[in-house]
């Protein structure tokens, strides 16, 4: 399975989470797709004023290319890039599987773990990246029999 792993990459400690999460789906036998790893910093300075844009399209080609979103959900709120991530899986019909390891409360109801349009938009959110790893199968034949059931509603 193709995995885009959503989520910060801004900080040491957000690369090295993702490079252990990449680590474990590709011993899985999955294939991850990291943003970090779409766009150097080469490529950012070729690409000069259009660089915005074309990280944009680079992250959307590749989310396009997917079978599952895994989202780092942890902090006060949702990254801002990986809530887009996350709208445009969603409205593509990719399933989303969100992590927070992340033990504070947020959202808009007593039992939320995040924003709602984040929650709703995710087929399962778990408490680690074992967890998270350990449901793909499943949350990708779930999310597949939800789908047809809409369409034949």
């Amino acid at each position: 399975m193709r995995i885009y792993q959503a989520g910060p990459l801004f900080s040491e400690a957000d690369r090295k989470w993702h490079q252990n999460l990449k680590a474990m789906l590709a011993a899985a036998g999955h294939e991850p797709v990291w943003p970090g790893d779409l766009v150097s910093q080469e490529d950012v300075a070729r690409w000069g004023k259009d660089a915005v844009r074309q990280i944009m399209e680079t992250d959307r080609a590749a989310l396009d290319s997917c079978d599952l979103v895994l989202a780092l959900l942890d902090g006060a709120q949702v990254d801002d890039g990986t809530a887009w991530e996350i709208g445009y899986a969603f409205a593509r019909n990719i399933p989303i599987i969100g992590i927070r390891t992340d033990f504070r409360q947020a959202g808009e109801t007593a039992g939320s773990r995040v924003n709602a349009m984040i929650e709703a938009s995710c087929v399962k959110i778990v408490r680690s990246a074992a967890a998270a790893t350990g449901t793909l199968e499943y949350v990708k034949t779930q999310h597949a029999n939800l789908a047809a059931y809409k369409l034949t509603s």
